[in-house]
């Protein structure tokens, strides 16, 4: 891929073989990759997604979002509709369209590693504020920046947000997030991992220091394994596409992966080809040339 240039079509690493398996599914991350800077979805995108499916690809959406900010691809849904959402922890039916969403899978955090995450981090970086997502729920502390447009449900601390009776306590928690204002983003995010170890998954999409704490088995890689085993499709029949630490492992494991041209460091070790970034269609432009690959 040329750096500094234009670049009209997606190109693979250098020594990365010509897929010889038809894919059967394209997992895409939203942010970043499919959508566009102002969270918009082109009519080519737009077009490119629906001639996938017309040509009997299956399209999932895979991204760290919650279920209640699906509503920027609801009406894109094609098919099966089906999304993995908060980096893996919940799969979600998009049928119902905006606010009407149904939760087809949900692989929790337990509410005691979640509780030691919390307080591991409070004790290695100090300063670190978190807030709570839960299947319909959002809690954050006071100290909590105002990241998301959201008025939070509650506003407690973590450690009571988290307790056995604390507020929505009967439904699951699905991640953390974690901020601290002043550290770097990738250090945050390998001193956290440090720190907490196998007691949850921790990742980060966000390019300020944002982490997200999710079941220690939770990505969206391990989630999009379950999804695809369940159609009997294999890891070789994927392709799929990210920008951010949180799409590392999905790339990793899926048959064919590209990163957007706009992605992070990471990304771009962890797939096995580059497309042009999320504000150039990226995603269309591979899929465009795989559907005239099979013609």
């Amino acid at each position: 891929m040329r750096e500094n240039d234009r670049v009209t079509s997606a190109t693979r690493q250098p020594g990365t073989p010509s897929a010889a398996v038809r894919p059967r599914l394209i997992a895409t991350d939203l942010d970043g990759t499919l959508l566009r800077d102002d969270k918009s979805v082109s009519p080519r995108t737009v077009a490119a997604l629906a001639a996938a499916e017309e040509a009997g690809i299956e399209v999932f959406f895979v991204t760290g979002r919650p279920a209640r900010w699906m509503d920027v691809v609801s009406e894109h849904v094609h098919g099966h509709g089906l999304a993995i959402c908060g980096n893996g922890a919940a799969v979600v039916d998009l049928h119902g369209g905006p606010g009407a969403h149904r939760f087809v899978k949900v692989r929790e955090l337990a509410r005691a590693n979640a509780l030691d995450a919390v307080r591991l981090l409070r004790a290695t970086a100090p300063g670190t504020v978190f807030a709570v997502e839960q299947t319909y729920g959002f809690h954050q502390e006071p100290d909590y920046p105002k990241l998301h447009m959201e008025i939070p449900d509650n506003l407690l601390p973590a450690e009571r947000l988290l307790a056995p009776d604390g507020p929505d306590a009967d439904q699951p928690v699905l991640k953390i997030l974690a901020y601290h204002p002043d550290l770097d983003p990738d250090a945050f995010l390998t001193l956290a991992r440090l720190a907490i170890g196998g007691r949850a998954n921790v990742t980060r999409s966000s390019p300020s220091a944002l982490l997200e704490l999710s079941g220690p088995d939770v990505s969206k890689a391990s989630t999009l394994a379950l999804c695809c085993a369940e159609r009997g499709i294999s890891h070789e029949e994927v392709v799929a596409f990210g920008d951010m630490p949180n799409d590392v492992e999905m790339l990793t494991w899926a048959g064919q992966s590209y990163a957007m041209g706009n992605a992070h460091p990471d990304v771009i070790a962890a797939a096995s080809g580059r497309t042009v970034a999320n504000n150039e269609d990226g995603v269309a432009v591979v899929i465009e040339q795989l559907l005239a690959e099979s013609i």
